[in-house]
């Protein structure tokens, strides 16, 4: 009897889950879901959004766990969510990997409203302040750029992995504009390297096995603690307030003048602004330079083309500067070129929908469909841009 009941309960669970799991009317097509498991099973491994594109076309729909979430692909499908209805699709999802680590605070993953906002906007006012596009973040520039040629020299002739070197680098510029400061590679080993660590994590196998099985959500991620009492604490005591001089002073004078009055700014959200720079600056750059090292080393011609529009711009001059880069438009080919082909960054962070909306025909419900993984990519006939 009582093994009979414990049949009829899974079986009853089991029907709920795949009930659940049914897709809305005239919602984008996709593989059959499974209940518990979604579609995760559907996906190849090797190139797993490619073959569903060519399965279902540039609007299709997964399962993650019981949550339904849209993957879109091409160049007209991506224009019309990301543009000509970026309010509908500018939501951000709260049951990720991503979210739950950021507590869906600080910039990139922050609900879309005036808190984030004016998180954007004080953000890239300081940044210019403290020298996008200014003197200040040239020399930085140049200063990591003897770095990194300092250290390759040290290793001529000698096998080396540039990618700590590239990494550092990049980790370094955005330390002197977060921190006021450079951070020797030791510094950049124990902190910044977790960071890395989080992204590879957020954005691979274990992050889908996260959003899909509930259970192991509460295990302890201890990194945002760790970062709040090595780093920023330390810089409250010995800043001048009135007088900043990075990116954190500037945080803390815009909480000393709003005190609890302004949710949108607070110490959770200066952790979360701070970690979210250094995702954002730091791992697209560094992956950027390894890119572009490689398509350089496998094409020798246009690295000597390379040589020598630089050669013949800088005219006996010892470093190039921002305002030489307009007169090297095969250099600035390459570069672009580098980043079509390398897609360093082939999915953005998820969206969600903040109204019932439509795509390409498809309905898109605010409640069912509360995740939408885009591929801003556009399709050519030989290949993807």
């Amino acid at each position: 009897m009582l093994g009979s009941l414990i049949l009829l309960w899974i079986c009853v669970c089991l029907l709920f889950l795949h009930l659940k799991n049914q897709r809305p009317k005239n919602f984008p097509p996709g593989p059959t879901p499974l209940p518990i498991f979604g579609t995760i099973f559907s996906l190849n491994l090797q190139n797993p959004l490619k073959d569903l594109e060519r399965c279902y076309g540039n609007v299709y729909s997964l399962f993650i766990g019981s949550t339904p979430a849209v993957v879109i692909n091409g160049f007209h499908a991506t224009k019309e969510a990301l543009v000509t209805k970026a309010a509908d699709f500018s939501g951000r999802p709260h049951y990720t990997l991503i979210s739950d680590f950021t507590k869906s605070k600080g910039l990139i993953m922050a609900d879309y409203g005036p808190g984030w906002r004016a998180r954007r906007r004080f953000s890239l006012l300081t940044l210019r302040n403290f020298g996008m596009g200014k003197q200040f973040m040239e020399d930085r520039i140049l200063g990591e750029t003897h770095y990194i040629v300092e250290q390759l020299e040290k290793s001529a002739g000698n096998p080396l992995c540039p990618e700590s070197i590239f990494h550092n680098a990049a980790a370094n510029i955005i330390c002197q504009v977060v921190f006021g400061r450079r951070n020797d590679d030791e510094f950049i080993k124990l902190m910044i390297h977790p960071v890395t660590e989080m992204s590879n994590l957020i954005t691979g196998p274990w992050a889908v096995l996260y959003d899909s099985a509930p259970m192991i959500r509460h295990l302890p991620l201890p990194f945002m603690r760790v970062f709040k009492y090595y780093e920023v604490c330390s810089l409250e005591k010995t800043r001048v307030p009135g007088e900043p001089q990075d990116f954190i002073d500037c945080y803390l004078d815009e909480l000393d003048k709003k005190g609890d009055f302004d949710p949108s700014f607070s110490e959770e959200e200066m952790i979360v602004c701070i970690l979210d720079l250094h995702f954002a600056g730091t791992d697209t750059t560094s992956n950027t330079l390894l890119a572009a090292l490689l398509y350089l080393m496998n094409h020798p011609h246009i690295q000597e083309c390379c040589q020598q529009e630089i050669d013949q711009v800088l005219d006996g001059k010892d470093q190039a500067s921002f305002e030489d880069r307009h007169n090297m438009p095969y250099m600035q080919a390459v570069i672009h070129e580098t980043q079509r082909m390398a897609n360093t960054v082939p999915l953005s962070g998820p969206h969600c929908t903040t109204k019932d909306t439509e795509l390409l025909g498809y309905s898109i419900p605010k409640v069912n469909a509360e995740s939408l993984h885009h591929q801003a990519q556009c399709q050519v006939s030989d290949g993807v841009v």
